[in-house]
């Protein structure tokens, strides 16, 4: 199933937004993010979010990142979007032209995480896997869109039951830049259970 024909909704829409065939092009505004409280002390809770809500309990959503980012910590990726307390959300944060943060936040009420790996500025695609099991969720990540890697387990207290999922962009600083998101589709769980496992 595609995504688009979910009929997903915005929270808090970009001035900028072009929805093109298969593709939602972004350009982000300066001073938007998803943070909350931990380390920083503040909670920033203003970027886009263009999501749908499903009550399913078993699936996966894929989707293609471009990026063309340039002021730090310019991000896009997958987001889950539950209330301003209780969020999730996967990128690649630009940090300078050397190096670039793929990571991921958890926000469990009210207090974030942020687990990252350092990769190559040179990287402009990325595409993401996120896959539910009742309140327990997977991330992984893919340059090709074949081969994923994971990057996390996690579990959202407030995410047992109804939930909201989609893609998001933002730039914290004074970054202004576009993002493109494609081959957005949903399937069958692809995170494998315990039996799955077993030999």
């Amino acid at each position: 199933m595609e995504f688009l024909k979910s009929s997903p909704k915005w929270i808090r829409q970009p001035k900028e937004v072009k929805i093109d065939g298969q593709k939602v092009i972004v350009t982000t505004e300066k001073g938007t993010d998803l943070w909350a409280r931990t380390y920083y002390g503040f909670q920033n809770d203003n970027a886009p979010v263009f999501q749908i809500e499903t009550s399913e309990k078993y699936f996966s959503f894929i989707v293609k990142t471009e990026f063309e980012s340039s002021c730090r910590f310019d991000q896009c990726g997958v987001v889950m979007y539950l209330n301003s307390d209780n969020w999730f959300k996967a990128s690649i944060e630009y940090e300078d032209d050397k190096i670039q943060r793929l990571g991921s936040v958890v926000t469990n009420h009210g207090y974030s995480d942020w687990a990252t790996t350092d990769i190559s500025s040179d990287i402009k695609h990325m595409w993401y896997r996120f896959s539910r099991r009742e309140s327990d969720y997977c991330i992984e990540n893919s340059e090709d869109g074949i081969h994923y890697k994971q990057m996390r387990i996690f579990h959202m207290w407030e995410g047992s039951g109804k939930i909201t999922y989609g893609i998001y962009a933002c730039s914290p600083t004074e970054g202004s830049y576009q993002a493109t998101f494609s081959s957005m589709q949903i399937t069958d769980c692809q995170w494998k259970s315990d039996s799955d496992w077993k030999i």
